[in-house]
């Protein structure tokens, strides 16, 4: 069954500019028409299902993603509940193709260090966490303050309480010497990749804007080259077709930093092709939008150290205490000292109070610590009572009593507390949805 594809809710987009269409025919020639045939028709919409939250069979697969899947029509993705418990993430398929890099690294299902340095909204991040072994962690950083707050809800959504999420330059984290195991780079870009979607990426496309895009992402190339353990892998990303940022970024980190570049494995029927030492999409070629993906090794040995897994604990941060694995302590405390952490593992409670956090619903394994150890109840919803508290509403209930998890579906929702017979609504206010069904 081939996926459906979807009009843009916008027909009337912005035209390709001329420029644009000029350096795409010099870069891939006689597959350019075909690329911009592609940019202005239909996009496809996919998901990528959250392993650790049941999910109901879903559309075709992406061939390339165990867990991925197209959808066969676009939902309103803000009136289903389980979107907001974290059971799947929106994401573009081609994105999906991390999977195969990290496959290349020979990291899968290995408990490793790993960081994302460029890490909202956090799609790549949460691919990351089910990828790699449940001993794990992923440090994820973002330097834009304005774009942490989408991938700190994303990764508490996610619920799998093994990240830690930092704010600094990638200049920072360059002190963390030969540090990492795993290192991505999901470098900021011009965007050409979005170009089907987005009609600002179309706008405001110049060569300028690609010469600053390709120092930006040298200099993040470097500063991860120099965190990242000897024998350790580097993933490098961009949703641009632009070579001066793709291809040509990797052939300078083999000539100046040393790197060995190491071969993605992929199936030819699925229409990714090789460009330098990575892999290109083009949204002619698969069904997905543009990206590219390349892994490069750094000379040495990873001998010396061995993440175990084991038990949760507790552990402090400014005031508001967390659940994480007990043998990620010494790790976060670790960086910590170096790069002040906005927040790591699960959040059970906020700061300074007794009340219970919101990502500590979205953590099954923190829920049922709330639920067994701190005497909260659980109150599973119906479809309409999920949205209205997913709305901010308070719900009657003559038994409200104390703390208890909303759920929809057995997951995880929001809190809500018990007072004269209903249930004060506790889900953030930032949170909150303000669609309802007959609205367009």
């Amino acid at each position: 069954m081939s996926p459906a594809r979807h009009p843009d809710p916008n027909r009337d987009r912005a035209p390709l500019l001329e420029s644009w269409k000029a350096a795409r025919r010099r870069t891939l020639g006689n597959d350019a028409e075909s690329l911009f045939a592609a940019l202005d028709g239909p996009r496809t919409t996919s998901v990528r299902l959250n392993p650790a939250k049941r999910s109901p069979p879903l559309g075709p697969p992406v061939p390339w993603c165990a867990t991925g899947h197209y959808l066969e029509h676009r939902p309103r993705f803000t009136l289903d509940p389980v979107f907001h418990a974290g059971q799947y993430y929106v994401q573009e398929a081609s994105a999906m193709m991390l999977g195969q890099a990290v496959g290349a690294t020979g990291f899968v299902g290995q408990n490793i260090l790993a960081l994302d340095l460029c890490a909202a909204p956090g799609g790549k991040s949460t691919h990351l966490l089910d990828l790699l072994g449940p001993g794990s962690l992923v440090v994820c950083n973002e330097l834009d303050h304005r774009r942490l707050r989408s991938l700190q809800q994303n990764l508490w959504k996610w619920g799998t309480g093994r990240s830690m999420v930092t704010s600094a330059s990638s200049g920072r984290i360059a002190s963390l010497l030969d540090h990492f195991d795993l290192v991505l780079v999901d470098a900021p870009c011009s965007g050409e990749g979005l170009m089907r979607r987005d009609d600002e990426a179309r706008r405001q496309w110049t060569p300028d804007l690609v010469r600053a895009c390709s120092a930006t992402q040298r200099t993040l190339l470097a500063d991860a080259w120099a965190c990242l353990r000897p024998g350790g892998a580097l993933i490098y990303a961009t949703c641009t077709f632009a070579p001066e940022e793709d291809e040509y970024q990797l052939q300078w980190a083999i000539a100046h930093l040393g790197a060995e570049p190491v071969q993605i494995m992929h199936d030819p029927a699925w229409g990714a092709v090789e460009q330098g030492h990575g892999l290109l999409c083009l949204p002619h070629r698969l069904q997905g939008e543009g990206a590219y993906f390349g892994v490069l090794r750094k000379p040495g040995s990873l001998a010396g150290r061995s993440i175990p897994e084991g038990p949760t604990c507790i552990h402090t941060l400014d005031g508001e205490t967390h659940l994480i694995k007990a043998h990620h302590r010494v790790l976060l405390d670790e960086i910590h000292a170096s790069i002040p952490a906005r927040s790591m593992g699960t959040p059970l409670f906020t700061a300074g109070d007794r009340i219970p956090h919101p990502a500590a619903a979205l953590d099954p394994h923190a829920m049922q610590i709330m639920i067994s150890d701190q005497g909260a109840s659980r109150s599973e919803l119906d479809h309409d009572a999920a949205l209205r508290y997913l709305r901010g509403e308070a719900l009657r209930d003559r038994d409200a009593r104390g703390w208890t998890v909303m759920t929809f579906n057995d997951l995880g929702l929001g809190w809500a507390k018990g007072v004269a017979g209903r249930w004060n609504n506790h889900y953030p206010a930032a949170w909150r949805i303000r669609m309802h069904p007959r609205d367009d």
